[in-house]
């Protein structure tokens, strides 16, 4: 699968729509994970790889490969991070944290109830 780029076509659009690349992107197994685990901070390989729950080597490579293609993450000599976009993104997606609490509740829906 290709890097979704903004103005080229993307998984589920042809229209070359920034909007459409984004969420293509977002919605590829882990991108999203990775973000929301480079929010709390930079990290090495290995300890991103523990942070999302043991992730593969070989699906953590592909992600932060695409990841900073997309300028959404960079290399710095203490690990991944981050870039000033990526963490812009994080500004919008972070109220999605406490708006999934009140949805759960809302839904009755808790670890007792799986």
């Amino acid at each position: 699968m290709s890097v979704p780029y903004p103005h080229r076509p993307v998984r589920g659009s042809t229209s070359g729509k920034p909007i459409m690349a984004l969420l293509d992107m977002l919605g590829r197994t882990w991108a999203l994970g990775i973000i929301w685990q480079l929010s709390q901070g930079r990290a090495t390989f290995r300890e991103l790889q523990q942070r999302c729950e043991q992730i593969s080597p070989t699906l953590l490579n592909n992600r932060l490969k695409e990841l900073k293609a997309l300028a959404l993450v960079e290399t710095s000599q203490e690990g991944y991070q981050l870039t000033p976009l990526g963490r812009e993104l994080c500004d919008f997606i972070k109220p999605l944290g406490g708006w999934s609490h009140r949805w759960a509740e809302a839904i009755h829906i808790d670890d007792n109830n799986k």
